[in-house]
């Protein structure tokens, strides 16, 4: 615990190497309540963001833009308007796409259930594509991410490929993946929020372990006694057996 301690007071001193250099704003909040728990320590985020990007010379991946050598024409993390796309593109020498990228996080865990619990409330908030690795050393992160994502080329050496009409049609699309984007960040948050305090009212009250210790020992009692007089469990306590007995289940997670 205490090498974790360390590590994250190192991280969070260090400087913002993104390109904008800090937290976007709609997810600030978010981002101080993960450090605000000495468990979490968040690496890298971003809220969304709709993007023109232009690779750098013609042919130098094809359509497939490599962000490290791309140029931006545009970006926001807001909605945006056709009228600000056709003007970044009147910019555009190359080939450009644009891009709608949904909320990602990344964030290191001190424990496995520290990133279970993270996992299950990113996936009820809509966040499907989420997942956990654990690396050589132990090193436990855990990615919030999703699937609906947009990129469509528009420009071919500096030439409008599409219509305006076309421009507009894809704008409203992408703005629509952007509200229901922020919907689920705040849902994220909000399942978040309830979950720790949760968690913290369960640790606090011993009275309410008790009982659910109990609770879980007369179940298992009443299943061991049902085996014995020959009558068939349910499919879910059968699972639930399974799980249970299996040394492997808890070592591996395939999100």
């Amino acid at each position: 615990m205490a090498a974790f301690q360390h590590w994250k007071e190192q991280r969070l001193a260090r400087v913002d190497e993104s390109r904008k250099g800090s937290v976007d704003e709609s997810i600030a909040e978010l981002v101080r309540l993960l450090n605000g728990q000495p468990r979490f320590c968040t690496t890298s985020s971003c809220a969304g963001r709709l993007v023109l990007a232009q690779a750098p010379t013609r042919g130098f991946n094809g359509y497939e833009i490599q962000k490290q050598n791309c140029s931006w024409l545009m970006v926001t993390h807001q909605l945006c308007a056709k009228e600000d796309v056709i003007t970044a593109l009147q910019k555009a020498t190359g080939d450009t796409v644009f891009k709608f990228e949904p909320f990602i996080l990344h964030v290191q865990c001190q424990e496995l259930q520290d990133a279970q619990l993270l996992h299950s409330v990113a996936i009820d908030s809509g966040f499907r594509n989420s997942g956990i690795t654990v690396g050589r050393r132990g090193k436990i992160m855990m990615a919030v991410r999703s699937t609906h994502c947009l990129e469509v080329p528009l420009s071919h050496m500096g030439k409008l490929m599409v219509t305006e009409e076309y421009v507009d049609f894809l704008v409203q699309i992408a703005n629509q993946k952007m509200e229901e984007n922020m919907k689920r960040i705040d849902r994220f948050h909000n399942c978040l929020q309830l979950a720790l305090q949760t968690e913290f009212s369960r640790s606090n009250s011993p009275l309410e372990m008790i009982q659910k210790t109990y609770s879980v020992y007369t179940h298992r009692r009443k299943r061991k006694q049902t085996k014995g007089l020959g009558v068939c469990t349910s499919p879910e306590n059968k699972e639930e057996s399974e799980i249970e007995d299996d040394p492997e289940t808890h070592q591996f997670f395939f999100c």
